[in-house]
């Protein structure tokens, strides 16, 4: 193992080296007119921008010094004095928005922040005459210009149009709103202002400036200026958010593709026992120079995140990881590998990513598996029990499975799940029956002719199954999935399968330290709380279901390529897995806006 590492890394290296030279002759050189250049300038300058965005909120915020706005309403009116407060401490927000795209080097966010930072200068002289605010306003402007090149992150080409979309939708609603407010306060109106006086001063209203109607109260002024600012806010925050959303292409695993993957899986999905799940055709592929490697992938809120070891020959891994993050890099993604083994891991770090346990993977050896022992007395006795309830079960390949009753199987199972949402996405498949996996091996259960119990197993090389799918009549007899997997052990031989993974135990080493005498605080404490979040989500559940076989504990990992990063990768790997899941009407409208 440590020789293969260090040939990885050295090959890493030569491959790094071509992928990048190739890069660079793709695409115009970039001269950078910074002394300090790429991450680290964005980052500096996106830290710069969010001190600024603090101070420009404190400013706005707190009172302002009584010697300066006595001079200020010598030369600006006072009511203008107080949008520009408004506004600034609006656009202060914004700021803080925006450093998040800076550092992740978007060129939109820096041609929005360039805007922003010249309106809060403007807006710091208006509101009190804040030259030292000004002139720090002034200052990151300079840098953002000086450092222009560092931003080249592509944006999504729809999410323009569609920020440009919702400006004008809710501008329109703004100013429908705007003018129902002044038909029912028309008897407060002074005198009879035209159509264009009026949308002139919902329109001045937007950016928190009194237009050029008159009221005879000052409430309602007051009430009209401050409904038509919070939809300027609202339209501003808006617009940005959709203009600056990083771009989530819809992952298609083409024909082609498909195909260059099972050849790879072929020669090396022995490898990993994730590898397979590859194939899932909502995963877009990138592939290494030489087309000897792959990673699969999904993006996510803006999370480019795979899952499990790269697809081929591991000397080549180092040249689809490049691919992987220099893809990132250029659409502004947060990359992230879910699932990762730990040479998976180790050659990961290898390029800048950072490595945490997530949890182990459950992996019988058929050699070493009996019922006999003490150890094993609840499998056995579950075992008996269910055999004797009269449960029948067979294990084939799926292609030996008749098209009709592979049809009831699809059926049956869709009943099973109801109207739960199918999971999974590191270590699912989310196909039955397709004719392409007819490798794949199905474990049914029937009493009485009924269907009562399904498993789906996937290739792990040739001479392993992977679990993909476990479904049983609720009705049945608990012990029936144990029946299922120690009869599909036992075909293992006739099958040419030696080993078997079972399900993913999340932090199982957690659960385990946590339950032992002399645990210590800290232990007991995050034991307790994966023990409460088992309520709604399988964690003790799937540690306690795997431990009864007696298995061998591989270690999984999640590889990052910041802490910072790490909430945004959890939140999406939580949505592609589906234990995260939107309300469908609010999923029905976001894909209309999109």
């Amino acid at each position: 193992m440590a020789g293969w590492l260090a040939g990885a890394v050295r090959e890493d290296d030569r491959v790094t080296v071509s992928v990048r030279s190739a890069a660079a002759a793709d695409r115009p050189e970039r001269r950078s007119r910074w002394p300090l250049s790429g991450r680290r300038t964005a980052g500096i300058l996106a830290a710069l921008t969010w001190l600024l965005g603090v101070l420009t909120i404190v400013s706005a915020v707190l009172p302002g010094q009584r010697v300066r706005v006595h001079a200020l309403t010598q030369i600006i009116p006072t009511p203008a004095s107080a949008a520009a407060t408004a506004i600034a401490a609006s656009f202060g927000v914004l700021l803080l928005y925006l450093s998040g795209g800076l550092r992740r080097r978007k060129r939109r966010a820096w041609r929005a922040a360039l805007v922003v930072t010249v309106v809060i200068a403007a807006s710091h002289v208006l509101k009190a005459l804040d030259i030292e605010e000004a002139a720090v306003s002034l200052g990151l402007l300079a840098l953002l210009i000086g450092a222009r090149d560092e931003f080249h992150a592509k944006g999504d080409p729809t999410t323009r149009w569609l920020g440009l979309r919702v400006f004008f939708q809710l501008l329109a609603l703004a100013l429908g709103l705007g003018m129902v407010l002044l038909f029912v306060n028309s008897d407060r109106i002074v005198g009879r202002p035209s159509l264009a006086l009026q949308f002139e001063h919902l329109l001045s209203g937007l950016v928190g400036i009194h237009g050029p109607l008159r009221f005879t109260s000052e409430r309602t002024d007051d009430v009209v200026t401050a409904m038509m600012l919070a939809f300027g806010v609202l339209i501003a925050f808006a617009t940005a958010y959709f203009v600056l959303r990083p771009s989530e292409p819809i992952a298609l695993l083409t024909p082609r593709d498909e195909e260059r993957l099972r050849e790879l899986l072929a020669r090396h999905g022995g490898r990993d026992s994730l590898g397979y799940f590859a194939l899932r055709r909502d995963k877009s592929v990138v592939w290494s120079p030489t087309g000897k490697s792959a990673i699969t992938y999904r993006v996510v809120h803006g999370v480019a995140l795979a899952s499990g070891d790269p697809i081929g020959d591991p000397e080549a891994w180092p040249g689809s990881i490049t691919a992987f993050l220099d893809l990132a890099e250029e659409h502004a993604w947060v990359p992230a590998v879910m699932g990762c083994s730990e040479t998976g891991a180790t050659v990961y770090s290898r390029h800048g990513m950072d490595a945490l346990e997530l949890g182990d993977e459950a992996v019988v050896h058929v050699a070493e598996f009996t019922l006999d022992g003490r150890p094993m007395r609840g499998v056995r006795q579950a075992v008996s029990r269910v055999d004797r309830a009269g449960y029948s079960v067979s294990v084939r390949r799926a292609r030996e499975i008749p098209t009709a009753e592979m049809t009831e199987l699809l059926a049956v199972a869709a009943a099973w799940r109801g109207a739960a949402v199918e999971r999974g996405f590191s270590m699912a498949l989310s196909r039955l029956g397709d004719p392409a996996d007819g490798d794949c091996v199905v474990v049914t259960a029937h009493r009485e002719g009924v269907l009562r119990g399904l498993l789906h197993f996937v290739p792990w090389g040739t001479d392993g199954l992977s679990l993909d799918l476990m479904r049983r009549d609720r009705t049945a007899d608990n012990g029936l999935n144990e029946l299922l997997i120690v009869r599909l052990i036992e075909s293992a031989p006739t099958l040419g399968v030696t080993r078997l993974s079972l399900n993913f135990a999340v932090f199982r080493s957690a659960l385990e330290r946590g339950e032992r005498i002399g645990a210590g605080p800290v232990s007991r404490v995050w034991r307790s709380l994966l023990v409460f979040a088992s309520r709604w989500w399988q964690i003790e559940t799937l540690y306690r279901f795997n431990v009864k076989f007696r298995p061998t504990w591989e270690p999984r990992f999640v590889s990052f390529t910041g802490t910072r990063d790490l909430p945004r990768v959890a939140i999406a790997a939580l949505e592609a897995e589906a234990f995260l899941v939107l309300p469908r009407q609010l999923k029905r409208l976001l894909r209309r806006a999109a």
